[in-house]
């Protein structure tokens, strides 16, 4: 006998499938944005009934969007207790950024095989409006306007596989990076570099860029270690301070 309902139940069941994917990829780019903000802190422990709650979403999608996260190294598991906001040590930097520094150094040079001029006019409008943002002070916009160049460089490659395994491995440290205490010369040195880069992308000298771009990451890693001893030092601080006044 023909089941002739059966190629509607397929199509609702694909339907169903997409919507529930959506779903997941909605809710797992939101849990980003929240770690990349600095809204869920390295170390805040997170728990699915919670976040359901929080996103208005089911817990369905939402333990889908756990596993991508936990894969991605932004979320640690814990066992039976949900999980929670993966913290940076200065040993998991050292991992990291010599892999980064290996890619944004291909990423100079691709880049300045498949640039256009109009492409380098608009990292050079970015770049224009990053400075204006370091001459005043407001670290908030410079950061988001040197993650859109970073972009824009890693966009000219014309290499989707590199700016995937590039962003995937850069989102472990984007949060941490910006809570980052910058000190004045250190920024001043990270404007001088940008400004490097700039030049090498318009003279589409992708040796120099590959090479500034290296230096530039190293810089930022020694910077972001020294952030994260100062924060780990501060938090066994307070740590030690609570447990004493804890104390009758």
């Amino acid at each position: 006998m023909n089941d002739r309902g059966a190629p509607a139940r397929e199509s609702r069941g694909r339907n169903r499938g997409r919507r529930r994917g959506a779903l997941h990829r909605v809710t797992a780019e939101r849990l980003r944005a929240m770690i990349y903000s600095g809204e869920l802190e390295p170390g805040t422990r997170v728990t699915e009934i919670a976040l359901a709650r929080k996103l208005g979403v089911s817990r369905t999608p939402l333990r889908e969007a756990f596993r991508e996260l936990t894969a991605e190294g932004l979320l640690e598991p814990m066992p039976r207790r949900g999980a929670r906001i993966a913290t940076l040590t200065a040993e998991s930097i050292d991992e990291l950024f010599p892999i980064m520094g290996a890619l944004e150094s291909l990423s100079g040079e691709l880049a300045c095989r498949h640039i256009t001029d109009d492409e380098v006019a608009d990292i050079r409008a970015l770049h224009r409006q990053m400075a204006e943002h370091h001459a005043r002070g407001d670290l908030d916009s410079y950061f988001r306007l040197n993650q859109r160049i970073h972009e824009a460089i890693m966009a000219a490659t014309r290499n989707p596989t590199l700016a995937r395994i590039y962003f995937g491995l850069a989102g472990r440290v984007r949060h941490a990076r910006k809570a980052a205490n910058v000190s004045a010369e250190r920024w001043n040195e990270a404007m001088e570099e940008h400004r490097q880069m700039l030049a090498a992308l318009e003279s589409r000298d992708g040796e120099t860029l590959a090479s500034v771009l290296r230096r530039h990451l190293i810089n930022k890693q020694e910077a972001l270690k020294e952030s994260v001893r100062r924060y780990d030092g501060g938090r066994k601080q307070n740590l030690a301070t609570g447990r004493h006044n804890a104390r009758p």
